[in-house]
């Protein structure tokens, strides 16, 4: 059989070409990853329709500071793991991923620590609490949380007043309903809320070096109480008025204390308030007034003197 070399040398050719141009326009086609440039950046915060701190303009601003923004840079300039680092040391970032897409996009997305009560101690310090039970500083505002007041400190907020907000916060009826917890000196609870004009005692939060059991066991406490005080609330307060009482004791299981509220002395007080008020508005029209005699004396002064002048 004669082997016909003319034709097999002929297709090897074409399937080499074919290759050669497969190639070529492959490699023709491919953009230069030298020049590709960052078209756009998307950072994803998460929680940032709820209580966060962080906005994309934030993130956006805290990495122009230090030159790490990756829009209209090379992307083979860009390094996602300092951009993460550059991130993670802002006190309200809990974790950063940033990576690039094969357009030149710059993904960001943040995880943010998330406020759940605000502390503002006697002591002056004034400072969140993250869901972890972190400290948050006060260097922004965010409104619709509890505000813990009194005999707090570090510790005592961290361990304690942490899973006390966590546990209220767990029910949209006493999230919405408690708005300032307030530690006495002894270290009971007081919760004071939006609607009656009345101030709840909790009792005292129960003590374990376990965080875990620590936490379990506010929790239950927190819950056993709240729900008594639910009860209390529709089948009590509902009838006898929500502000017939001005103080609400839930610290033992088996009973309910409430104090009556002293019309006579509230009365006796409002009034002092209020005289106390007038007899200010009234120091301060005599001062304003007096301020305008002086002003009217020193005017005239000033213009005798500027007539001796002109007559000399």
């Amino acid at each position: 059989m004669r082997i016909r070399w003319k034709k097999i040398i002929i297709t090897t050719l074409d399937f080499l070409l074919a290759i050669y141009l497969i190639v070529a326009v492959t490699s023709w086609n491919k953009p230069d990853e030298s020049k590709e440039l960052c078209t756009q950046v998307n950072i994803n915060i998460s929680d940032s329709n709820n209580a966060g701190f962080l906005t994309a303009g934030e993130i956006k601003q805290i990495l122009k500071k230090v030159n790490l923004y990756p829009l209209n840079k090379k992307v083979k300039d860009i390094n996602p793991r300092h951009i993460e680092e550059a991130l993670k040391v802002g006190p309200f970032i809990k974790t950063a991923q940033c990576y690039i897409t094969k357009d030149g996009q710059v993904n960001i997305q943040i995880t943010q620590r998330m406020p759940i009560i605000r502390i503002k101690s006697n002591t002056g310090a004034d400072y969140y609490l993250d869901d972890n039970g972190g400290i948050l500083p006060n260097s922004k505002y965010t409104s619709d949380l509890i505000i813990a007041t009194g005999n707090i400190d570090n510790n005592f907020a961290r361990l304690y007043i942490a899973p006390l907000a966590m546990a209220i916060n767990a029910s949209p009826l006493w999230l919405n309903q408690i708005e300032q917890i307030n530690v006495l000196p002894d270290r009971g609870i007081e919760l004071v809320p939006r609607v009656g004009n009345h101030i709840i005692f909790m009792g005292y939060l129960p003590k374990n070096n376990g965080p875990w059991k620590r936490k379990h066991d506010i929790n239950v406490f927190v819950t056993k109480k709240l729900s008594r005080l639910e009860k209390f609330y529709r089948y009590g307060l509902s009838q006898a008025g929500w502000n017939k009482y001005s103080y609400i004791d839930i610290e033992f299981d088996n009973q309910i204390i409430c104090r009556k509220r002293d019309e006579k002395a509230e009365k006796a007080e409002e009034d002092e308030v209020i005289k106390k008020a007038k007899s200010e508005k009234v120091e301060d029209v005599q001062r304003t007034e007096e301020e305008e005699r002086e002003k009217a004396r020193t005017e005239v002064k000033r213009q005798e003197n500027a007539s001796d002048g002109l007559t000399e």
